[in-house]
């Protein structure tokens, strides 16, 4: 089961890095949004949403 030289990647560059960076921004928001005292359930809608949001965003501005 070697590495096939030939296989084009499965997640192309500029993908992997705006997922990369929805997840840190969802996860910082998450967390702010949890540390105050606020339940987890609100802590995880905010992070979902700020995924969404952050990848919308990253992908109309990283060319």
């Amino acid at each position: 089961m070697g590495q096939n030289p030939n296989r084009p990647p499965l997640l192309p560059q500029r993908s992997a890095l705006i997922l990369l960076c929805g997840v840190l921004i969802a996860a910082t928001a998450g967390v702010l949004t949890w540390l105050p005292g606020a339940a987890a359930a609100p802590a995880f809608l905010t992070a979902g949403g700020s995924f969404a949001g952050a990848v919308i965003f990253l992908n109309k501005i990283i060319d």
